[in-house]
Formats: C-alpha cells, structure tokens, sequence
C-alpha cells in the first residue's frame, strides 16, 4: 500500500538539505520511519486469523471462515482510512504532525490486540486501522516533497524507499515467525502474542525515529499556515478516539455485511468523478470511463492475491509439508516471499519493459498480465491439490506454496507500481484526490471480498485438500478470464485513455 506523493510545483524553493549517498538526507530517515512501520505492519499479518482460531474458537476449524471475514474487513479499512488520513494532513495538522499521532495510535493498537479477549482485541485493529490512516499516506507523500518536479533523482528516491517498504515486509514475518515457533513457542503452539508485542515495538521504534529524525526537514510536512497551534492536534486526537469505536463497528459487521457501504461508497464516488468528466469535455470523460474500468479489474486482483493473507495461512498451517528434513519451516515465513521476489524481481521487469521499447504493453495489458500471472498462481495450486498430495500426510510439498507467492508477485510487479501514476494522468484536475481515493477503495473492495472468498474456501468445517481445490479453482477462472478479457479490450481501452502511457 502506498500513498499519493505530492511533488512541490516547478521553480518552488526547496531547502538546502545535506545530501547523503546522492539523496537529501531527510530521505533516509524517512526510509527507516517507514521500513518500521512496515515491520509493525507486515509482523502480524501472518498470524492474525490463526490467532484468531486459535484464541477465540480454542483452535476449532470452523473458526477459520469468520477469521477470514474479520480480516478482510480489518484490510479494507485500512485503505478507507487512508483517504481520510490525507485529508486530514493536507488542511488540518501537517504531515508531520500525522505521522506522529498516527504512530502513537497504530502502537496502541498493536499492543491492544496482544490481550486475550474478543472484544479488545477487535477494538485494537480498530485502532490500528485508524493510526495506520493518519501514517500510511502521508509519509509517502513527504518522500515525493524532497524533490523538485524537475529533479531526475526523484524516481530513484522513491525505488530507494519502496525498498525500505519491502525490507520492513520481508524482515518482520522472518523475525515474528521465529519468536512465535522457535523461541516462545513451537510449531504446534505458536506464541502469537509475542508477535503483535514485537509489532508495536517495530512501531515504537518508527515513532522514535521520526520524533529525533524530523529536524531534517527543514519545514517539509509542518502544519498548514495559521494551523501551527496544538488546538488542531487535540481536535485531531479527539476525532481518532471518535472514529476507533465506527471503525470497531464496522469491523464487526464482517467483510459480507461490510461489502455493501463499500460498494455504494464506491459506486458514488464512481459517479462523482463521471460527473466531474462530462463537465470536463469527452475527452475526459472517456478518460474517467477508462480510469473506473481499470478499478474494476483491480478489485479482482486484489480479491485473490490477499489469500496471502488470511486462506494461504490455514493452507500453510495445515495442508503444506513444511517439514524439511526434521526442521519445521515456519508459517509466518512464507510471508516473506513476496517481498523477497519483489526486491529480486523488480529490477528484472524495469529492465524489460525498457528493452521492449515501442513494443512496451500498455497500462491495460499489464494489468490484464497482472491477473493472469495471478491466476497462474493458483493453477499450481489446483495442480498441487489435485495431483500432489501425499497420501499418507495429505499435505502438497512445500516448494509449491513458495512459487505461488513468487507468480502472485510477478503478477503484483505488472499491476500496482502503475496505478497510482495512472490515477494521476486520468482523473479530472480538479478531483485528483477523489481519483486517489477511488484507487485506494477499489484496492480496499478487492480485500475485502479477499476474506469473503477466504470464508468460502474454509467453509463451515474448516479447509480440507477438497475445499482449497474448489476454491483456488474457481479463483483459477475468475483470474484467467478477466485477465485475457482485459488484454483483448486494451487497444478500446487505450484509445479511451487518449494518449496516456
């Protein structure tokens, strides 16, 4: 996930930063904020729905459906309240200021959901679901203020950060994993809540590196003019407390009852830029058709890649030999393979879509590759299920949920590094920030759905070799078939598009 950067205009004056490996210095110390913070993030990612089985329905398998529900909805308003959170920097307390009430909040929340009680527990995510909105987009944004829109270094500022995001995500399950198995636990009785303990130490040290490192930014981020008082702070603390018993409400509901505002929350917005594009001319208009037709199709993405979150766990847990020669792989490490892959991966395909030259896939086809890739993913899961499966431990060997996550990856590096530029080329001018917003809720829909499908795929009595094979089957087609429609349609939709690459 990441955030809208915001770029200062061109001939603004920057301050004069002491430059560091090439990059201003502030650049660095944000990488470190943020590679925190994902740790945070990302720590307990793996075990937040075998917790939940394994606390709250004493480790039966029909706890594995409303598990998969409530993280599904956790996720999806993680991305709505990013939206609020940008607002809420942009004309309320500054950047900075977000950032660090956000981060004492999403600490909060991390330690909440380490204490053994449903209720607490849920009002935790709450509440990390709120810090997470005040931090998540506003750090990004700063990166993007380092530099001027006329500086060549701005691109490889972001790579160098987008690397700090992914070694924060492969680092956290690595170490969480092997305190929850290895040291406080074991494989058969993982100590979960050392994971969410370590997670909102990670976040801890996000905030203390901010506070001391925040000097460095000469300005960048501070609160907007008239707003440098603490009154803003307090309204701002006081409308997070506000908001962590909607959030637990919404929570709640499950990811099915949830569906439903999200989609008129989506559909609305939907409507809002339409309007908007009309009021703009055809040409735009067309590009605000274009724009919501790509939001489709990454609600789809997003629907199946999030297993890694909630389904692939109980499949990691239960159904995969994760026994190598006497050593017990441990679950929250499959985690760690997307970011690994990314970080190997995404040099490899900058490399080929500059090589391609004039034969470069369009927006469109590489998002159409990105669902197919995807759909490959589980091909190999429907080819593991249905012809790999040991008969005496009915589990499918380990290498093949290591290539899933690897082809899920690909398929991420074809989609997600271009949606936010493309939402930046396509929305109306005057409704960029609904535009962005429309991007976050479309990935947010797609998370949520995760869990719907996740719920499925457990079913009532827990996941069995049976119900993953019915269900990362049809995960197969859903995939496969949006994907080559998409790559069909590109040039309809290219042409929509008028120009923009």
């Amino acid at each position: 996930m990441s955030g809208s950067a915001a770029t200062p205009v061109a001939g603004a004056e920057l301050p004069d930063f002491k430059q560091v490996m090439g990059h201003p210095r502030p650049l660095w110390m944000l990488f470190m904020t943020e590679f925190w913070e994902r740790f945070a993030f990302y720590g307990i990612r793996w075990a937040l729905v075998l917790y939940i089985v394994a606390q709250f329905y004493n480790g039966d398998a029909s706890g594995e459906s409303p598990a998969n529900q409530v993280y599904g909805a956790y996720l999806a308003l993680v991305y709505a309240a990013a939206i609020f959170g940008g607002y809420v920097a942009d004309r309320i307390i500054g950047y900075q200021r977000s950032i660090l009430v956000g981060a004492v909040i999403m600490a909060a929340g991390l330690f909440m959901i380490a204490m053994p009680n449903d209720a607490i527990f849920k009002l935790g995510l709450a509440t990390i679901i709120v810090g997470n909105g005040l931090f998540k987009p506003n750090i990004s944004t700063m990166v993007g203020q380092l530099y001027s829109v006329t500086d060549g270094r701005r691109d490889s500022g972001f790579t160098l950060f987008y690397m700090g995001i992914n070694l924060g995500a492969m680092i956290a399950p690595i170490l969480t994993g092997w305190l929850a198995e290895q040291v406080f636990g074991s494989p058969q009785m993982p100590a979960y809540k050392v994971v969410f303990i370590a997670s909102g130490i990670g976040m801890l040290l996000s905030l203390v590196w901010f506070w001391f490192g925040r000097a460095q930014l000469k300005g960048i981020g501070a609160p907007p003019a008239g707003a440098a008082g603490g009154s803003r702070v307090v309204a701002t603390i006081v409308g997070a407390l506000v908001a962590i018993p909607v959030f637990y409400y919404l929570l709640s509901l499950g990811s099915a009852t949830l569906q439903w505002p999200l989609t008129i929350l989506f559909i609305a917005l939907a409507i809002l830029l339409l309007v908007e594009g009309i009021r703009e001319g055809p040409k735009h208009r067309d590009m605000v058709i274009a724009m919501l037709i790509i939001f489709t199709f990454n609600i789809i993405f997003w629907c199946f890649f999030e297993q890694a979150g909630s389904s692939f766990n109980f499949l990691a847990q239960n159904i995969v030999e994760r026994n190598l020669g006497g050593w017990i792989f441990p679950v929250g490490w499959f985690q760690s393979v997307n970011s690994v892959a990314i970080i190997t991966l995404a040099p490899v395909l900058a490399w080929l879509w500059v090589r391609m030259g004039r034969n470069n896939p369009s927006i469109p086809r590489k998002f159409g590759l990105g669902l197919i890739f995807n759909g490959l993913a589980f091909l190999l899961l429907m080819a593991a299920l249905s012809g790999m499966v040991d008969p005496q431990t009915l589990k499918i060997p380990f290498w093949t949920l290591f290539m899933v996550y690897v082809i899920q990856s690909v398929g991420e590096l074809c989609l997600s590094p271009i949606g936010l530029s493309m939402v930046t080329k396509l929305a109306p001018v005057r409704l960029v920030g609904f535009g962005m917003g429309g991007w976050f809720l479309s990935t947010g829909i797609g998370n949520n759905l995760s869990g719907i499908f996740a719920s499925h795929v457990s079913g009532e009595t827990g996941m069995s070799v049976e119900s993953a094979l019915s269900g990362y089957t049809f995960g197969f087609w859903a995939l496969v078939i949006p994907g080559a429609l998409l790559f069909l349609i590109a040039p309809l939709i290219q042409r929509l598009m008028h120009g923009v690459k």
